[in-house]
Order: C-alpha cells, then structure tokens, then sequence
C-alpha cells in the first residue's frame, strides 16, 4: 500500500510539471529572456525608429544617445547563424557611428547613420 501511494504521488507530480509550458518561461543562461530572432530584429528596428522620430521631435542629444543605447542593446537579443551575426555587427557599427555623431551633437550625422543601419538590421531577415 506504500508502495502504491508513493507511486501515485510521484505519477501525479510528473503530470502537473508537465502541463504548463516550459517555453513561456524560457530564459537564457544568464537570467534574460530569449527572443527569436526575427523577434529580436524587430526590436532593434524599432528602437532605432524610435530614435529617428526623436531627432525629428528636435530632442535633446542625451535623448537620442539613450535611445540609441537600446537598439545596441536589444541588438545582442539576436541569436542566430554566423552570417546573420556577421552582417549584424556591421549594422551594428552603424549604430555606433549614430551613438558617436549624438554625443558631438550631429544629429543629422546620426540620422544617416541609423538610416544605414536600419537598412542592415532590415537585410537581415533575408538571411534567417
């Protein structure tokens, strides 16, 4: 009889771990939430539109700069092959250059440099 009701309990522990997703939960190793990476492109995109339409506002610089820091950011998010990844270190440059011309107050620099990158990050969904 103990027998069967250790069994029981441990039958019916198996099944209520098992009945909630484990991919809602999902986290990467060090304690972000994952994204795929189509996902994580798009992201990116709209941090970066979201920096355009700033400087298009008539922002401040310091604005701009932060914004520009989360589509960097948001940039590490994407996880996928090495080609992928490769192109998106360059459009990520892109994002540095925008970073760099924010901090000296170029913002029509910045403008064209998060327009080149947008096209990259966009390029990429191509290669997924």
């Amino acid at each position: 009889m103990k027998l069967l009701k250790s069994a029981v309990v441990a039958l019916t522990l198996a099944l209520s771990l098992g009945t909630f997703s484990t991919s809602a939960l999902a986290e990467c190793e060090d304690g972000r939430t994952c994204f795929g990476p189509e996902q994580a492109i798009d992201m990116v995109l709209g941090k970066i539109a979201e920096s355009m339409k700033l400087i298009n506002d008539g922002a401040d610089s310091g604005d701009v700069q932060k914004m520009i820091k989360k589509a960097m950011d948001a940039k590490k998010e994407i996880n996928a092959s090495d080609i992928v990844s490769r192109h998106a270190a360059k459009a990520n440059g892109h994002l540095k250059k925008a970073r760099k011309a924010a901090k000296k107050d170029e913002l029509i620099k910045a403008t064209e440099h998060l327009e080149a990158a947008e096209k990259g990050f966009e390029g990429l969904k191509a290669r997924l």
